[in-house]
C-alpha cells in the first residue's frame, strides 16, 4: 500500500530541502550503511525500510539518544516494490514495514526472521486483538505498527451540492469525475476493492470475476487521471484531481493541515479493505539485536504517541491510544463507522500465482 507525502502542509521532500537528508536520518539513494554490524565497527546503525511520512518527527533521533544506535531510513512506495527489492536477497535492511498479506508471503518465502519476543517486552502494550494475527499466527514474524482502511477522499467544493461519493462506483464504474479522479496503483488492493464493489469478498475472487474487473477498469481508464503510488493526497491538495482512492491516515493528515476543511473522506457503503502494517526483521539483517531494540522502542507508549500524533493512523497499541486526546479518539476518518467496518475485510495471501495474476491484470489495465 502507499503512504503519502503530505505532512502538516509540507511534503517530506520539502522537509528534506529545508533541513537536509542527513539532519533527519533519511536516505533516498538506496545505499545502506555497512557500519555497526553486531560485534564489529565503532558505530551502531539500524537500516530501516519504511513508507514515506510514516514516522514521528523526532523518532529516529530519540531512539539514537535512548539506545545509542543511529537509524538510516530509506523509503518505498508499495508492497510490490518492497517485495521486489528483497526477493533476490536482503541488501542490508534491518527493519521493514510490510502489510499483513506480505507478512505471510514473505515469511512463506523465508524472507523474514523469527522475532525473539523476549527482546520486545513492549509487545505487552498491544491491544488484545493485535497480540495474535491470522496472517502471522503467534506473531512469529511481525509486530503491528498501524492498521488502516482504504476509502474515497474528495474536495467538498467540487462535489454536487449535498453529494457524498459513498460508493466505489464513482471511482471504478462511472464517468462522473472523468479525468478528475486517481486510483491506487497497488494491484491486489485495487482489484480486491473492485470485487467488494461487485458484492464479493476481497478474497477468493473467481477468475470470471477477475476478467470482469479487468474489463471494467479498462472501460474506466479514459476517465482516470492517474494511478498514484505515493501521492494521492498530494494530487488532491494540489487540485489536480477532485476525488481519489486513499488511506484514511493520509487524508486525516491532510485534513489536519492548513486548508484541511476543504477535504473529506468516506468509506463506501459496500465496505473496504483493512490492512495492518507491521514491523519485521528481514532474513540476513546485519544488526539483529538493534533491530529488536528499535521495534521495541516503536511500541513504547510515549514514542508511539509522537508517531501517532504525526501520521494520524489508527494505532494497535493500547498504551498509545490511552495517551491520545479526544480529537484523535473520536475522529471518524481515523476510525470509520462501525457499520462499514462490519462489512470490511483483511486481504489474505493466496499464493504467488494469484499475486502474479493480480500484477499482470494491472499491467494490462495500465497499458490499455
Amino acid at each position: 500500500m502507499s503512504k503519502g507525502k503530505y505532512i502538516r502542509g509540507a511534503s517530506r521532500r520539502s522537509l528534506l530541502q529545508q533541513f537536509g537528508a542527513a539532519a533527519i536520518g533519511i536516505s533516498f539513494a538506496g545505499g545502506l550503511s555497512a557500519c555497526g554490524r553486531q560485534g564489529g565497527g565503532s558505530e551502531r546503525v539500524v537500516n530501516f525500510y519504511n513508507w514515506d511520512t510514516y514516522i514521528g518527527p523526532t523518532t529516529l533521533e530519540d531512539f539514537q539518544a535512548a539506545a545509542g544506535a543511529r537509524v538510516e531510513m530509506s523509503l518505498f512506495a508499495t508492497n510490490d516494490e518492497l517485495f521486489a527489492r528483497l526477493r533476490a536477497g536482503n541488501p542490508g535492511f534491518d527493519v521493514i514495514v510490510p502489510s499483513n498479506e506480505f507478512v505471510t508471503r514473505m515469511s512463506q518465502a523465508q524472507m523474514l526472521m523469527e522475532l525473539d519476543h523476549s527482546k520486545i517486552p513492549n509487545m505487552a502494550n498491544l491491544l488484545p486483538e493485535f497480540q495474535d494475527a491470522a496472517f502471522d499466527p503467534g506473531r512469529r514474524y511481525s509486530m503491528p505498527y498501524t492498521w488502516l482502511v482504504l476509502g474515497i477522499a474528495y474536495r467538498k467544493d467540487r462535489m454536487p451540492a449535498g453529494f457524498v461519493p459513498n460508493s466505489w462506483r464513482y471511482l471504478f464504474d462511472s464517468p462522473q469525475f472523468s479525468q478528475r479522479l486517481a486510483l491506487l496503483s497497488e494491484s491486489a488492493d485495487l482489484i480486491r476493492l473492485c470485487a467488494k464493489y461487485k458484492g464479493h469478498s476481497v478474497n477468493g475472487i473467481p477468475d470470471a470475476m477477475l476478467a470482469e474487473i479487468e474489463q471494467m477498469l479498462i472501460r474506466q481508464k479514459p476517465h482516470i487521471k492517474a494511478f498514484h503510488e505515493d501521492d494521492g493526497q498530494d494530487l488532491l491538495a494540489a487540485g489536480e484531481v477532485d476525488i481519489v482512492l486513499e488511506y484514511n491516515g493520509d487524508i486525516a493528515q491532510l485534513m489536519a493541515g492548513p486548508g484541511g476543511e476543504a477535504f473529506d473522506f468516506v468509506v463506501p457503503t459496500e465496505g473496504t479493505l483493512i490492512n495492518s502494517d507491521c514491523l519485521c526483521i528481514p532474513t540476513g539483517a546485519p544488526h539483529v539485536d538493534d533491530a529488536h531494540a528499535f521495534i521495541n522502542y516503536l511500541l513504547d507508549a510515549e514514542a508511539g504517541k509522537k508517531i501517532t500524533e504525526e501520521i494520524q493512523y489508527p494505532t494497535p497499541n493500547a498504551a498509545v491510544a490511552a495517551l491520545m486526546g479526544p480529537e484523535y479518539q473520536s475522529n471518524r476518518v481515523i476510525f470509520p463507522p462501525a457499520e462499514v467496518m462490519a462489512v470490511s475485510e483483511y486481504g489474505a495471501f493466496e499464493g504467488d500465482d494469484k499475486s502474479r495474476q493480480y500484477e499482470e491484470i494491472f499491467t494490462r489495465i495500465n497499458a490499455a
